[in-house]
């Protein structure tokens, strides 16, 4: 009996054939594999349609948390892909706390990898409009990842203040209006010490001369400059002159007379006519009663009205009220008499007006 014959070259060609289909298999798993991965890793996957969109990641948050929470912002594309990167990348291992800006055109790995490093979007904090210290808290508070009430406890301890070489009364005079670019996660005590170098900074040798000729410390010329401002809130190139005026003033001995100064002592912002009974309150921020500047500063003056101050209007006015055109500058007079006649005009334009105030 015979031997079956072998056709060695068909089970060659078999083999071959096998060994092509796996390979294209597993090329075609591959290709899949690759482009998937591409396509997760970096692929655009942020789309804010312009709109400027930020995560904030507090202290302590999980990656899932934070995931979660740039889900809901609605400007990712994917959302899957977005966790499977982050799993990835393991992000659960370096979450940081920060202010992060989702921006647009974004690949899950870019996002991903911004979060990992902390590489954080600046916020600009500015200043304006803020007379008492519960507002410079409640403000400052709202920059960074902090509550109010720990400004306010640094601001009205007489320890930290001291420390920053100010007290209670005088800390705000600190900040100088302006804008301010920070980092969210910033403490407390952080921007505190921010606020201190810009301080020093501001004060500048030419300024600081030009203070010391009028004998004045620095504190004293922000709180005669918070009085200038609230004066002459409309027209910044008329506060050299009301400068002048207090300045003058204050060289002779006489009481500043502020109004200002008394809606600030008897704490009522809403008084549009300084009344014989707001007079009589009984308060060193009360400049009808009290000789010299106040203790502090009645709001946070900008720039231009600390620098009114440091470069006054020479002149001999000693009164000034407002002029009856109603234009919102002031009729300047040397003496009590001429500020009288000013008065009584406009008292009389009020009453043409039919404006009681």
């Amino acid at each position: 009996m015979t031997k079956p014959r072998i056709d060695y070259k068909a089970q060659a060609l078999k083999r071959r054939n096998r060994f092509a289909y796996t390979t294209g298999v597993l090329g075609i798993i591959f290709i899949t594999f690759f482009y998937y991965f591409y396509q997760v890793f970096f692929t655009p996957n942020v789309e804010t349609k312009g709109r400027p969109t930020y995560v904030l990641v507090r202290r302590g948050q999980t990656s899932k948390a934070v995931l979660d929470s740039i889900d809901k912002t609605g400007v990712i594309v994917d959302r899957l892909s977005m966790y499977f990167v982050a799993r990835l990348m393991k992000y659960d291992k370096l979450v940081k706390p920060g202010r992060y800006e989702l921006k647009d055109g974004y690949t899950n790995r870019q996002l991903i990898s911004d979060l990992r490093a902390g590489r954080q979007s600046p916020l600009k904090l500015t200043f304006q409009n803020i007379r008492l210290r519960q507002e410079l808290a409640r403000k400052l508070s709202t920059a960074i990842d902090t509550r109010p009430g720990q400004f306010d406890s640094l601001l009205s301890s007489p320890t930290y203040t001291k420390s920053l070489g100010f007290d209670t009364t005088n800390i705000m005079t600190m900040f100088i209006p302006n804008t301010y670019e920070l980092y969210w996660n910033s403490s407390a005590d952080n921007l505190m010490q921010r606020m201190k170098k810009e301080y020093e900074k501001f004060w500048t040798p030419a300024r600081d001369a030009k203070r010391k000729k009028f004998d004045l410390t620095r504190a004293q010329v922000s709180t005669l400059a918070s009085i200038v401002e609230a004066e002459q809130q409309q027209h910044a190139d008329e506060r050299p002159r009301v400068a002048g005026v207090y300045l003058n003033r204050l060289k002779r001995g006489m009481k500043l007379q502020a109004d200002p100064t008394v809606v600030y002592a008897n704490n009522d912002f809403t008084i549009k006519r300084v009344l014989n009974v707001h007079l009589q309150k009984d308060s060193p921020y009360n400049t009808y009663k009290y000789a010299g500047l106040p203790p502090g500063p009645i709001n946070l003056p900008s720039i231009a009205s600390i620098d009114a101050v440091l470069n006054p209007e020479e002149h001999n006015y000693l009164y000034f009220c407002a002029k009856e055109d109603f234009s919102g500058y002031h009729a300047f007079a040397t003496n009590e008499a001429g500020h009288l006649v000013n008065a009584r005009r406009y008292q009389a334009a009020l009453s043409r007006a039919g404006i009681m105030k």
